[in-house]
């Protein structure tokens, strides 16, 4: 439309032109240019004005996109550097992980292994034990410390009946000196402990701590066999009676401040 107008106005000038110019008027004739100026500025003026300002704005707006583009791009490349740092250190890092886990492993491996082969050593050494024992006693060669032995290997099997019966004979043939007497009625009293024969048992570690003052084990079995009965002023006595001969024995010390715990509760 912009085209058409401006290819009208040379002509409608050129008809302007024709008949001033047949009327021979100078004055006339000088403003027939001054309309085909007039069409120029007309088509000057049709044209549109705001095309060279949008150039600008363009470009501006090109290359704030290619700048976002290229932060953007940046941020990527940031980012998988990062990510292959992290990749590299990870990998750098995954065979000395594996290898101490492999060493803990076989540690606690080794470990199992040993206890497990240290009891099947215990026990078979017990079974052969307890067969050359038993031996003994069935043919009547058995001493005191022999029935002592057994009863003992009895007990770690936690067979508490026949142990029981093989300390009492040790009890009763004891040939042995009185203050290894205490070790029998400590083995026996254990028994009796572990069967709930509780009296039975008080009695038995009674005669062991009265045979050997000093026996830390029987006083802290003592103790144990009071708290049982729940008779935790005797308890704490036996207790006590360990700290005197053993001031650092973490057991008496653990339970005898339990016992003084349940005492001042039932105060």
């Amino acid at each position: 439309m912009q085209a058409a107008a401006c290819a009208t106005l040379p002509a409608a000038a050129a008809r302007w032109r024709r008949p001033l110019a047949a009327r021979g008027t100078g004055g006339s004739a000088a403003a027939a240019p001054s309309l085909g100026s007039s069409g120029l500025a007309l088509c000057r003026a049709a044209r549109p004005a705001a095309a060279p300002a949008a150039l600008p704005e363009a470009a501006a707006s090109a290359a704030a996109a290619l700048e976002l583009s290229s932060s953007g791009l940046s941020d990527a490349l940031l980012s998988t550097h990062a990510q292959r740092l992290v990749a590299e250190v990870a990998e750098g890092l995954e065979a000395p992980v594996q290898l101490a886990y492999l060493v803990t492993l076989m540690g606690f491996l080794v470990v199992g292994a040993y206890l497990v082969v240290r009891q099947v050593l215990i026990r078979r050494e017990l079974e052969e034990a307890a067969k050359v024992l038993g031996e003994r006693v069935r043919t009547g060669e058995a001493t005191s410390e022999d029935y002592f032995e057994l009863g003992v290997i009895l007990l770690r099997k936690k067979l508490y009946t026949q142990a029981t019966k093989n300390l009492e004979k040790a009890q009763k043939g004891w040939t042995g000196e009185p203050e290894e007497l205490a070790q029998v009625h400590n083995a026996l009293g254990y028994a009796f402990f572990n069967m709930d024969r509780l009296d039975s048992s008080i009695e038995q570690y009674k005669k062991a701590v009265s045979l050997q003052p000093g026996y830390v084990t029987a006083w802290n079995n003592l103790g144990d066999a009071y708290e049982k009965k729940k008779n935790y002023a005797d308890a704490l006595g036996a207790y006590k009676e360990v700290l005197t001969y053993a001031p650092d024995n973490k057991v008496a010390s653990a339970r005898s401040e339990y016992c003084r715990t349940r005492l001042q509760r039932t105060a």
